[in-house]
């Protein structure tokens, strides 16, 4: 999942000797679990065991150690996470023997899914991870079943709310109050249902919720809003020139702040430090600042929704780019700004078609994000598989956009790296 940056700002240190064709890709993907503001918790980490694989298809045990292998040595735990907790599966050989005790204990959460037999063995390797500071999580949680007795050395209880009979899915926080288990509502798809379950007392959540639009009828666009989705639209005219582009950016203290520490970051080849936005557009040239300065914008117009929508969208613009310079047909610029304005209706409060009402975008740009069949939608739609981990679509929808599953998640894993690095970038 990592290919070579091409015209960006930040690049990645270079990559090592490709792996052999017999070493399997590493495919994973990672959902966010959000807490009740919105704020990302940790990631679950989803793996698929081949290019071929249509899901986890292989030994359940087999798989959750390609889990750990993968992300821990080849693609790094802390650039699936940000440093934040990851949720792993665990099957019932992997708990027993204790392979858990390899991660630090702050690093993972080990989740038991339904289909692990609870015995006396698996009881006895609960207690012994609790006792070391691990935390556990039941997955796909049953009531009643067999796993309640592991209630004393779990930390989560993740229920599916789509498979879960709804009265029930309200009660349980109540039921399993005395234990003081955390409740994860899982498969969370409409508002409605993530503010039922918040009510209820399910204090985590997993789903696609948070990245569908919330339309505020009859509202204007806040101020500051419409000030950044003005400046979005200058920023990426075609014809903008190095002073223009200079002078927008001076518009806005906290923008030229964020351009300036970019590029004198470590990652950046540059021989000299950079002083001023002039020096910044000049060597680095106008198509990376311009992307920078975009993403920084987008960011400033999410104030009411996810934090995760904008990193959501970063990757998504950078994935899209990376997998369009695979295709040469296709315009890496113009794919990058496709990804980075794909959840705009979500930021907003409103309707793509309104959302894009005022940004220059080329009309088969426009198109490609109001779902019309294209080149660009197909590439779009592959990064969207890759992302939530739906393996059977990657397979189809890299197939309409004429590339490989591999390079999607070569572009993924490029993404997540491109995004964390810009992540120390801005805490520095």
């Amino acid at each position: 999942m990592l290919t070579t940056p091409r015209d960006t700002a930040l690049r990645e240190p270079a990559a090592g000797p490709a792996p052999a064709e017999s070493r399997a890709m590493v495919h994973v993907a990672r959902q966010p679990i959000l807490d009740a503001k919105g704020h990302v918790f940790g990631y679950e980490l989803l793996y698929r065991a081949t290019q071929t694989d249509t899901s986890c298809t292989a030994e359940g045990d087999l798989a959750s150690a390609r889990v750990l292998t993968d992300a821990v040595l080849e693609v790094g735990l802390d650039t699936l996470t940000a440093g934040r907790p990851a949720f792993l599966n665990l099957t019932k050989p992997l708990i027993t023997s204790q392979v858990a005790t390899l991660l630090p204990p702050k690093a993972a959460v080990f989740e038991l899914r339904e289909d692990v037999e609870v015995d006396d063995t698996v009881v006895e390797a609960c207690r012994d991870l609790h006792a070391r500071g691990y935390r556990l999580a039941l997955d796909d949680f049953v009531a009643g079943s067999a796993a309640e007795q592991l209630m004393p050395y779990v930390s989560f209880v993740k229920i599916d709310v789509q498979l879960t009979d709804m009265p029930l899915v309200l009660e349980l926080p109540r039921r399993y109050k005395p234990h003081g288990v955390t409740m994860v509502a899982e498969k969370v798809e409409t508002r409605e249902v993530f503010e039922a379950t918040k009510k209820a007392g399910y204090t985590l959540f997993q789903g696609y919720y948070f990245r569908r639009p919330v339309i505020q009828t009859g509202k204007a666009m806040p101020a500051n809003h419409a000030t950044y989705m003005r400046l979005l639209a200058e920023l990426n005219r075609e014809d903008l020139t190095i002073l223009e582009l200079e002078a927008l950016i001076k518009q806005d203290a906290a923008l030229s702040l964020k351009v300036l520490r970019c590029v004198n970051s470590a990652a950046l080849p540059l021989r000299r430090e950079v002083r001023s936005i002039h020096d910044a557009v000049v060597l680095l040239g106008i198509k990376p600042i311009r992307q920078w300065a975009s993403v920084w914008c987008l960011a400033s117009v999410n104030t009411g929704g996810s934090p995760e929508l904008a990193t959501l969208a970063l990757l998504r613009a950078r994935s899209c780019e990376l997998v369009a310079g695979d295709l040469k047909a296709l315009d890496t610029s113009e794919l990058f700004l496709v990804g980075l304005c794909s959840l705009l209706d979500a930021m907003l409060g409103r309707s793509m078609e309104e959302a894009l009402e005022h940004l220059p975008l080329s009309p088969a740009a426009k198109q490609t994000l109001l779902g019309a069949p294209s080149p660009m939608r197909s590439v779009l739609d592959s990064i969207l598989a890759q992302e939530s981990g739906d393996w059977a679509d990657v397979d189809l929808s890299a197939a309409d956009a004429g590339v490989t599953p591999a390079s999607l998640s070569n572009a993924y894993i490029g993404a997540l790296r491109w995004a964390r690095a810009l992540t120390r970038t801005e805490g520095r």
